[in-house]
């Protein structure tokens, strides 16, 4: 949602003369960004594009100077947009503003009666955060340059500015490096970026107006570093990319590991022309330090008193690192420690309590806890979460603190993605999380956010997204056949398990990133458009009294296609051993089908259920919610809903 909106009156026919003109300030870069518009608007529409010679054009484009030929923090991305019957104009200090005045017209497009128009309008527009990133891990689940390049396409179509590249863990090491040849060799299955095509792709994302973050996760997070270079380690190993056991660490005690970062930064720092270089820094558990003799006796003689104390040395000397190579150092909320000067910023990933505590002790900082998009959960949670607006009243900024919160970024883990499935994984939920980094604070409307945000996915899949067609290519996969429409049903009512509850470490042992990742859970939605809207429909019903006849008629022909599925899906689920583990939940959506419609019958004649047998359908809708085989079955409470107003209702027709 732009900062400011002023209807007009009329609208602008979109047609194939449509053209665009561009004064003031242009380079390569801004006339690349033009043809990309044009070429985005034409798939939007269907229409080619045949401008009239000496035609006036339809958009007139003007950027009063050049951009920082380097992407800075808090550069000025604003613009004005004014859209009347006769053509439009867009001005921006910069082509920053002017990029992101052109995503908004693309959304403005829209079909009517009489052809494809955008609305009349006047919109000033500015970020309410310089930094709205998005965090893609490509360590644990290698993503391909193409995958990632349409998604910073889907990042500036939402005006997000931010790639957080997290290219090292233990499961990988994916950059090519000259000095130390073996970190990728050793440290990748091969799979690994080389620096040439990394240049490519920071030109790429400089286009969009995208700044590209590397993190290189140290001292822990390093397995794939410890495969090449074994002397970093602070255990004896031997070490493998599957892992399993003790989490291992850096040695911070020697200085030859100073010495092998010294040479390491400074060829990172030369290859990604960024200002901010992240460490990353989380979730050193310290094992291998509590069983490592030299490390405790470097300990004891340095009088530190934990391994918080031993981390915070490490940051130290690697902030220096970090500096010496003029970047400024970025890190998890874990490296927060008032030994590091107030120059690096702390991303806070466990509680806005860390984001708060660095702002009030005078560190710029980013919010990235509740904005986990792995964690499978609703567009609305996220939506909620407010970089600035603490939850807890002893965690309130001022006006100054708050300054120091520079934005936040939305996470993408790779435990459970693919090059397939990521874009489902990431979209359209980042949307929110685009705009919630965006627009003003009281733009918080649910309702509107999901209307606009399934209006932006289905504008995303224009630009090459696949976040709705993989999903289909998946069925396809699972059903052997080429009719999916049973599982298409099945597949529109559940979702995946929520947080880290798919996997049990303890039961399971660690996770095999070599597995195939083809299952229905790996095809899903990680939110249930159908059920929720259901949900909502059962919701209304019931709060009016179940008088509602054309609501009523919503509800049963979703009950009857439901009740019917699992017949029709039934051969498929012999047939296939990919959904032979799916059966349980389809049979439950059957049986909750029957449950509902048997309530609404009841509710018609004015003829309470009985007791006993709500008492059985509610036993029978716990269960239906699962998880089954990874999935919730996210229309078994609404149904049970529907189940409860039967209990006591009077006729309503």
């Amino acid at each position: 949602m732009p900062a400011n909106v002023q209807p007009g009156s009329g609208q602008l026919p979109i047609n194939a003369s449509f053209s665009v003109g561009v004064t003031g300030f242009h380079d390569a870069s801004l006339d690349r960004e033009v043809q990309r518009f044009v070429g985005q608007l034409s798939r939007q529409t269907g229409i080619p594009f045949w401008p009239k010679p000496g035609a006036a054009r339809t958009l007139q484009i003007h950027a009063e100077h050049r951009r920082e030929a380097v992407q800075k923090l808090g550069e000025d991305e604003s613009y004005e947009l004014t859209v009347t019957f006769s053509g439009a104009k867009l001005a921006a200090p910069t082509p920053l503003g002017i990029l992101h005045g052109l995503a908004t017209f693309l959304q403005l497009v829209q079909i009517t009666p009489n052809g494809f128009a955008a609305p009349a309008v006047t919109i000033r527009d500015q970020p309410r955060f310089p930094w709205r990133g998005l965090l893609i891990d490509v360590s644990r689940h290698f993503i391909p340059l193409d995958v990632l390049k349409r998604n910073l396409d889907g990042m500036a179509a939402v005006k997000m500015n931010v790639l957080h590249w997290h290219l090292s863990d233990d499961q990988g090491f994916r950059v090519e490096s000259k000095v130390f040849p073996k970190l990728h060799e050793m440290g990748s299955d091969g799979m690994y970026y080389t620096q040439a095509e990394i240049r490519d792709f920071l030109a790429y994302a400089h286009d969009r107006g995208i700044r590209v973050v590397p993190e290189f996760d140290i001292p822990g997070h390093s397995r794939s570093w410890f495969l090449g270079y074994p002397d970093l380690a602070s255990g004896p190993g031997p070490y493998t990319l599957e892992g399993g056991g003790i989490d291992p660490a850096m040695d911070p005690t020697r200085d030859t590991t100073y010495k092998f970062l010294e040479k390491f930064i400074a060829e990172m720092s030369r290859l990604f022309p960024d200002a901010y270089f992240h460490i990353g820094g989380d979730e050193v558990n310290g094992k291998q330090w509590d069983a490592n003799p030299q490390i405790q006796a470097f300990m004891h003689a340095h009088g530190m008193k934990n391994n918080q104390d031993l981390q915070a040395y490490f940051n130290q000397r690697l902030q220096k690192i970090v500096a010496k190579n003029r970047k400024i150092m970025v890190g998890w909320d874990e490296i927060l420690h008032p030994d590091l000067p107030k120059t690096i910023v702390v991303q806070s990933w466990r509680g806005q309590q860390s984001l708060a505590a660095a702002a009030k002790q005078g560190y710029s900082g980013l919010l990235s806890f509740g904005y986990y998009l792995d964690l499978m959960w609703p567009a609305a949670r996220h939506y909620a979460v407010d970089p600035v607006a603490m939850p807890d009243a002893a965690t309130t900024l001022n006006s100054e603190e708050q300054r120091r919160i520079l934005g936040g970024e939305s996470c993408q883990w790779a435990e459970w993605v693919t090059p397939e499935n990521i874009d489902s994984h990431i979209w359209p939920r980042n949307a929110v999380i685009a705009e919630r980094l965006w627009s003003p604070q009281e733009v918080k409307d649910v309702a509107s956010m999901y209307a606009r945000m399934n209006a932006v996915g289905l504008n995303l899949e224009w630009l090459g997204l696949t976040h709705r067609s993989a999903r289909t290519h998946m069925l396809h996969r699972m059903a052997g056949s080429a009719d999916i429409s049973a599982l298409r049903v099945l597949a529109d009512v559940v979702e995946p398990v929520k947080d880290y509850n798919r996997w049990d470490d303890a039961k399971q042992g660690p996770i095999d990133f070599h597995a195939p990742l083809n299952e229905l859970i790996d095809a899903v939605y990680p939110e249930s458009d159908v059920a929720r809207n259901f949900a909502n429909l059962v919701q209304a019903f019931v709060q009016g009294g179940c008088k509602d006849q054309a609501a009523e008629a919503q509800i049963r022909a979703q009950l009857v296609i439901w009740r019917a599925n699992h017949a029709k899906l039934q051969p498929l689920l012999v047939q296939s051993f990919l959904l032979q583990e799916a059966a349980p939940i389809s049979m439950y959506l059957s049986g909750l089908g029957e449950a509902g419609l048997h309530a609404l019958e009841s509710l018609d004649k004015g003829e309470p259920t009985p007791e006993k047998w709500r008492a059985a359908q509610h036993v029978v809708s716990t269960a239906a919610q699962g998880p089954e085989a990874g999935l919730l079955l996210m229309v078994a409470a609404p149904v049970q809903q529907l189940v409860e107003a039967s209990a006591s209702q009077p006729p309503h027709n």
